[in-house]
């Protein structure tokens, strides 16, 4: 299937046109069988990486996703209060909730000040982030503050600061219950780590999750569309009902990155389908 970036603007276009008619198949908490799902589907931005705000936004409201976590290629960090607000707006303006940003990288005290300034104006609930462990005690300060969600992301193979969920939980089980974790289940398997064993013994501090699909469960793991790879994403469906997560489960589709739509699109109608069926 052949997404050019011109077709994307068609076809968005078209969507602001005919929102009205559109069939809400996506109502703001995911439904299963049960009715036991807590959670809700999102968007990490940083699918979208090669594509304007607009675009992205868009993206989302056609694909039915009701909560966003932007990176800064969509709302810079340096924005002021007035432009994070802006952006809140237009989200809301789409029936979109920006609900976070990240993830953010926090190297020094101003950047943890900025990150919770920049989330505050924006209304956001959740800063998904890799904070320095020295910052921690600062970030704990903040969250106290604001009531504002610090979810620390693993990055699995490569990452000397938070390659696993455990070595999150290890550093943050002192502070704060609203720090806690962003677990990306592609860098957890890759680094060997099982997604479901993390997801049950940090239930108390799991406050996001990114969720993708893989090649393979090794360094040389690269994302693909949910379904078509290794991880057990069943598993992980269920795990999340058995904790009762209520919190906000976001596709970061990292492939694709000139053409995202087409794959992002599969991965969220089969990751609907596993919660149909829970």
């Amino acid at each position: 299937m052949n997404f050019s970036r011109r077709d994307f603007l068609r076809s968005t276009a078209a969507l602001a046109l005919t929102a009205p008619l559109f069939p809400h198949s996506s109502v703001a908490q995911e439904v299963s069988a049960s009715g036991k799902i807590k959670f809700n589907l999102g968007l990490a931005s940083y699918t979208f990486r090669k594509f304007s705000r607009e675009e992205t936004i868009a993206a989302a409201k056609k694909i039915g996703l009701k909560y966003m976590c932007f990176k800064d290629f969509h709302l810079p960090m340096k924005a002021t209060d007035d432009e994070c607000a802006a952006a809140a707006a237009e989200c809301k303006a789409a029936g979109i909730t920006l609900y976070g940003c990240g993830v953010v990288a926090m190297n020094k005290p101003e950047d943890v000040e900025n990150a919770f300034r920049y989330a505050k104006a924006a209304g956001m609930t959740t800063i998904v982030g890799v904070p320095k462990p020295e910052l921690l005690p600062l970030v704990d300060e903040k969250v106290k503050a604001t009531n504002i969600a610090m979810a620390i992301h693993n990055h699995g193979p490569g990452d000397k600061q938070y390659p696993t969920p455990e070595s999150v939980y290890e550093k943050i089980k002192e502070f704060d219950k609203r720090i806690g974790l962003c677990i990306d289940v592609g860098h957890t398997e890759r680094y060997g780590v099982s997604v479901i064993e993390s997801i049950k013994k940090y239930a108390d501090r799991l406050l996001d999750l990114h969720i993708k699909d893989e090649t393979e469960k090794t360094e040389k793991g690269k994302t693909c569309i949910c379904g078509e790879g290794v991880l057990d994403l069943p598993g992980y469906v269920d795990a999340l009902k058995e904790i009762g997560y209520a919190h906000i489960v976001s596709f970061e589709y990292e492939a694709d990155a000139d053409n995202p739509m087409p794959g992002l699109t599969k991965s969220v109608e089969y990751v609907r389908e596993l919660i149909k069926k829970v």
